[in-house]
């Protein structure tokens, strides 16, 4: 599965995949698999992003498109 949603979230804030994974404190390799669903995303970083992003993280897996976070 590739997660298209937090790769536009990203975008749509001009942020690159090194500084974005400086920010969760892994290497842009690392983030970059979870981009193209290489790698699952783990909990901890799913946290992390759906509070970066001010959105669900059922949003940020495609499960819903209400990115409102509960």
């Amino acid at each position: 599965m590739k997660y298209k949603r937090i790769r536009d979230l990203r975008e749509d804030r001009d942020m690159s995949q090194t500084k974005l994974a400086k920010l969760l404190g892994m290497s842009q390799t690392g983030y970059s698999k979870y981009e193209t669903g290489e790698n699952d995303i783990p909990t901890a970083i799913l946290i992390k992003l759906s509070r970066l992003y001010n959105t669900s993280i059922d949003y940020l897996l495609g499960e819903t498109d209400n990115p409102t976070r509960y």
